[in-house]
């Protein structure tokens, strides 16, 4: 549906429509206008008829039934992709995208093959979380959680990044606590920067997968342009700001960048640093990467723990649905514009409704 839409068709509507509209569509999850009972008759036939609740998504569930993937298509008929990730004890996550592609070109990333071919708007990236809030309904869930860890590079669209976060934050709309949605970068030092001056209680991730530049830009090639040293600056210039601790990704890859010597640079490089290191078993297609082994993963990690740094590991998701990290991209088909593998459950969603 078209949010941007609204303001303008309140044009001489008293001033606190505004507000009933977001309740019955934000926090309400009103199926249809007609539903919204607090507005006038002929306002509810104007919505109706010009912003109908129309969600054009399409969602395919994994085989485990702990993630959803959502393609979204937008007006100009092209398709990103979102992930609902659902976690022990009833914490639901959405993971949206800011790009229309993206132009990283990370090794470990389906997403960066496509390029990049636009920003997404504000109201674009709201309507991914919006469409996971009326799915989980039907099961009596809500969206708790939002990471900013899909399609493209949320600050090359820096804007309508913190316009989101913002609008998700909003008591008055999706009221999602800020500390509760965390924006992943692949390190602009100038944008990290930034950052640090929003006022934002929000979470930061750093995607670093190296310890040194000469490693780093064979997985990044953006490295080739800001130097590890500029990144880890920027972050200590958040950290001084903020005072809130960043998260370091580090997805792990074989015989790449999984050696005991990496582990132990990696270490000193973020030590004194207010951080932890969350690693990620590499999960993709492509013939010449595979994920680390178990036992190599648990030696890196306790090298780096034995230095006296926090470390995770990043539960996987979606693996059979292409929705884990760096997978999102859409695949089309004659048929349906989707492609996915025979363990899925495909769930056709046009609109608000249960």
């Amino acid at each position: 549906m078209e949010l941007e839409k609204i303001k303008n068709l309140l044009d001489g509507e008293p001033s606190y429509r505004l507000k009933q509209i977001e309740k019955a569509l934000y926090k309400d999850l009103t199926g249809s206008w007609n539903d919204a009972t607090v507005l006038s008759k002929s306002l509810r036939d104007r919505l109706e008829k010009e912003i109908p609740i129309v969600l054009n998504f399409d969602a395919v569930t994994s085989f485990k039934g702990n993630s959803v993937k959502a393609i979204v298509g937008l007006k100009d008929g092209l398709n990103v992709e979102s992930v609902l990730m659902k976690h022990a004890g009833g914490r639901n996550t959405v993971c949206v995208s800011s790009q229309v592609g993206c132009p990283m070109n990370c090794i470990f990333c389906k997403t960066g093959k496509i390029g990049y071919l636009r920003n997404l708007s504000c109201c674009e990236i709201v309507e991914q979380v919006l469409f996971f809030s009326y799915y989980m309904k039907r099961t009596g869930g809500t969206v708790g959680n939002v990471v900013f860890m899909g399609m493209g590079e949320p600050f090359l669209n820096y804007d309508n990044v913190i316009k989101a976060i913002k609008f998700l934050n909003d008591r008055g709309k999706f009221n999602i606590g800020a500390r509760r949605i965390s924006v992943s970068t692949a390190g602009i030092p100038e944008k990290i920067k930034k950052f640090s001056y929003e006022n934002l209680q929000v979470n930061l991730a750093v995607s670093l997968n190296s310890p040194n530049d000469e490693l780093r830009i064979k997985i990044m090639p953006i490295g080739m342009k800001y130097p590890i040293k500029e990144i880890i600056d920027a972050v200590k210039f958040y950290i001084k700001k903020t005072n809130r601790r960043v998260m370091f990704e580090y997805i792990m890859i074989k015989d790449l960048n999984d050696a005991n010597i990496l582990a132990e640079q990696l270490a000193q490089l973020l030590s004194g640093i207010l951080c932890f290191i969350n690693l990620i078993p590499y999960n993709g297609e492509d013939d010449n990467l595979k994920p680390s082994p178990r036992s190599r993963i648990t030696k890196f990690r306790r090298i780096i723990e034995n230095s006296g740094i926090t470390v995770t590991e990043r539960f996987r998701f979606g693996e059979d649905i292409d929705a884990a990290c760096g997978q999102l991209v859409y695949k089309k088909t004659s048929e349906s514009g989707i492609n996915y593998h025979n363990t899925v459950n495909h769930i056709k969603k046009k609109d608000g409704r249960s």
